[in-house]
């Protein structure tokens, strides 16, 4: 399998699609935006004007896109993917997407006889550029082994975890830890500078024990000196912060710290900071505590 197509070129999709081309394989791709097609057109990938366009040329069809509707739109409506379909095609869905969701899309395209698997990941753009991404895959398995060549170009882990949808459960789940973090240590950083204490130190204590994160060894220094470069946009956390209550209500769960964060983090996308990185809801922070 060596033609890949990305629909979605955001900072993620950008990426991925970069260093499929980086590692040989044959890309094209497709963005409303057309801006955003420009890099990888230099880069040699073939720039299509429709998903139509994506499946004609593509065995495998990586979809990178905002939510559930647009994965539909590209998918099923005129000159969506379903159109490009052919007897080689597979679909995989990098988006992040409620499992609920996910089921009935890939239901959809089994009527069209198309298999479509499930592959969010964890990391962002600067990993996503080098293959170190970490995969969480659901689906038909068959459809996976096929892909996994691809998959692990992409991603330095692949799980394989079961039927589709139960990879967007994962993946809500891991987002879930990456909210919490993000509050937390805004909360402590907050609270040591009200005492006088420079936050470095709490940084430097924390790194030091057991409690210590990948966030907290590398995004809290820049959330002490106010560098928020989007590498994920506290507005698109939020969106998967409000998919992880949803998915909930519909497991008939009960998850309050999610539910208060929802909260936190729409106020703070009220005050203008949804296009800043996410560990910038230190800054709402801030505001309530001047």
């Amino acid at each position: 399998m060596k033609k890949i197509g990305v629909i979605g070129l955001g900072m993620l999709g950008n990426a991925v699609a970069l260093h499929l081309l980086d590692s040989n394989f044959k890309v094209t791709a497709y963005n409303r935006t057309k801006e955003k097609t420009i890099q990888l057109k230099e880069k040699g990938a073939l720039i299509v004007e429709s998903p139509k366009e994506v499946a004609d040329n593509s065995e495998l069809v990586i979809i990178v896109v905002k939510d559930a509707n647009a994965v539909k739109q590209i998918s099923f409506e005129k000159n969506g993917i379903i159109e490009g379909k052919h007897k080689k095609l597979i679909v995989a869905d990098m988006s992040t997407i409620s499992p609920e969701e996910s089921k009935n899309i890939a239901k959809k395209f089994q009527d069209y006889g198309v298999n479509k698997l499930d592959i969010p990941v964890m990391g962002g753009p600067n990993v996503a550029i080098t293959g170190d991404l970490v995969m969480m895959a659901s689906g038909d398995e068959e459809s996976f082994k096929l892909c996994k060549q691809v998959f692990n170009t992409i991603a330095n882990k692949v799980f394989f975890l079961g039927e589709s949808g139960v990879a967007h459960s994962v993946k809500l789940a891991m987002n879930l830890q990456i909210t919490m973090l993000a509050l937390a240590l805004s909360e402590g950083i907050t609270l040591v500078k009200k005492s006088n204490v420079d936050p470095k130190i709490f940084l430097e204590i924390l790194n030091s024990t057991y409690f210590k994160t990948g966030m907290s060894e590398k995004k809290a220094y820049k959330m002490i000196d106010g560098k928020y470069d989007p590498t994920f946009t506290l507005s698109n956390l939020k969106k998967d912060i409000s998919t992880m209550t949803d998915t909930a209500r519909s497991l008939g769960i009960k998850l309050p710290m999610i539910s208060k964060a929802e909260e936190i983090y729409e106020n703070a996308i009220n005050e203008g900071l949804g296009d800043i990185d996410y560990t910038g809801i230190i800054e709402y922070l801030k505001k309530i505590n001047e």
